[in-house]
């Protein structure tokens, strides 16, 4: 575990130093694209963020390559090699993209050439575990294809949520802890070598995640840009392909010579990890969602629009924060929830944990759609915009009207004052307008 965590602390203190020379850089070279109808920031912000995200993922595969338990990964596995030879391949994609804003379908001809440079160096899907049946083994062919899919899907849907600050690499960092539970309980608990690629890819993921974050928060200073999100994306399936296609689910002895039973106790976490629906639940649901709503107005699946969930959560009336928290919460729920699930499938409390934190996680969904009335003796204990207000000049005694603090505040335009990336939507309330 001390090396695990000693290789996510080098790669998050390299993907931070390096991503404040990187946002110089990509000021001077131009990677600031003007805003677009369905941007949310107000002020240009440089892209270019994936190049420090790269460097750190260099840097924690050569930390580990050095360690003394780490090192064994390199020397039995091909592994490393191959995810290092797919991202630097989609990580080139994702900088052009950022400077030339090259076309969709050259994306995702990348993205496939990508995912077969791993296929090819030996990061496939060897096997399926299906319950009631056991391992399913597959053609070259047949590996060939899901990996390449699985690849394609989990780029684009973390992509797709790329759309509020800090928001893409928040939600991959927590289905990365989710991830790196799993593999190291496989790796440590039951002694399979072959779950240690998956748990380092995890560790590598988690460091680049948390280096880039306090440069990309409310408001961001710099974007990741295609070139980090295609990226991350590929290293999160990367992970999920080196556990669920080459871990024997047998190999975990949860029950001695029965494959079947071994695989139907395993399922709740390996069908999830193929198809990454837990993982990344709320990026793959934005994925699909999205795809159903262009391909039904005649649009291309791949033409950009505002109609994604972090869109829809502004509309309502969340504000930027609060809505990155409200997605931070839904992917934790269903990644840590299944991870639960898979340790104890048998405990009921696991399934009620789950269900009452969905009706908490609906409830803070629909909280703007309500101004509730607070008595004036709890009005310290609430925020502002909850807060009552007499007007001025009315009696203490009397009838009159009472405002809220957030009727009293007239807003004021959002100006373009600089390059800090500061992101909002319409005008800012929030501040008082003293003229």
């Amino acid at each position: 575990m001390r090396e695990y965590l000693l290789t996510l602390c080098i790669t998050a203190a390299v993907t931070y130093l390096l991503t404040g020379p990187v946002r110089k850089f990509a000021i001077v070279a131009g990677a600031m694209p003007e805003i677009r109808a369905r941007d949310v920031h107000r002020e240009p912000t440089p892209r270019l963020g994936g190049i420090a995200m790269f460097f750190g993922l260099c840097a924690g595969l050569l930390v580990a390559d050095h360690l003394t338990n780490l090192n064994e990964v390199f020397a039995k596995s091909n592994e490393p090699r191959a995810l290092l030879s797919g991202a630097a391949l989609i990580w080139l994609i994702g900088v052009l993209d950022d400077k030339f804003e090259i076309d969709a379908l050259i994306k995702l001809g990348g993205q496939m050439i990508a995912a077969g440079v791993m296929v090819m160096q030996g990061l496939t899907i060897l096997w399926l575990p299906i319950p009631g049946v056991g391992n399913v083994a597959l053609t070259q062919w047949q590996g060939t294809l899901l990996t390449v899919a699985l690849v394609v899907i989990t780029i684009n849907a973390v992509n797709f949520v790329d759309g509020l600050d800090g928001l893409a690499a928040g939600m991959v960092c927590i289905a990365a802890g989710s991830f790196f539970l799993y593999a190291y309980r496989i790796w440590y608990s039951y002694g399979i070598e072959a779950a240690a690629p998956g748990t380092l890819f995890a560790a590598i993921l988690m460091g680049m995640c948390l280096g880039f974050l306090p440069h990309n928060m409310h408001p961001a200073r710099i974007f990741m840009g295609d070139s980090g999100s295609m990226l991350i994306g590929l290293v999160l399936s990367a992970g999920a392909i080196s556990i669920t296609g080459q871990v024997d689910p047998d190999a975990l002895n949860l029950y001695a010579g029965s494959e079947k039973a071994a695989v139907h106790q395993t399922v709740p976490v390996y069908i999830p990890l193929l198809l990454p629906l837990t993982i990344i639940a709320v990026p793959a649901a934005d994925l699909v969602l999205a795809i159903v709503r262009r391909t039904w107005r005649g649009q291309s699946p791949f033409a950009a629009d505002r109609g994604h969930l972090h869109h829809r959560l502004l509309e309502i009336g969340h504000s930027h924060s609060r809505a990155v928290l409200i997605m931070y919460f839904w992917s934790a729920l269903i990644g840590f929830g299944a991870l639960a699930y898979s340790v104890n499938s048998a405990s009921m409390w696991i399934v009620l944990g789950v269900v009452s934190l969905s009706a908490v996680g609906l409830v803070l969904l629909l909280l703007p759609r309500f101004t509730p009335r607070v008595p004036l003796w709890a009005q310290r204990f609430v925020p502002p915009r909850y807060r009552r207000r007499r007007v001025p000049g009315a009696a203490v005694d009397s009838a009159a009207p009472e405002v809220t603090e957030s009727e009293e505040r007239a807003p004021v335009t959002a100006g373009v004052s600089g390059v800090n990336g500061a992101t909002a939507i319409g005008a800012r309330s929030r501040f008082l307008d003293r003229r």
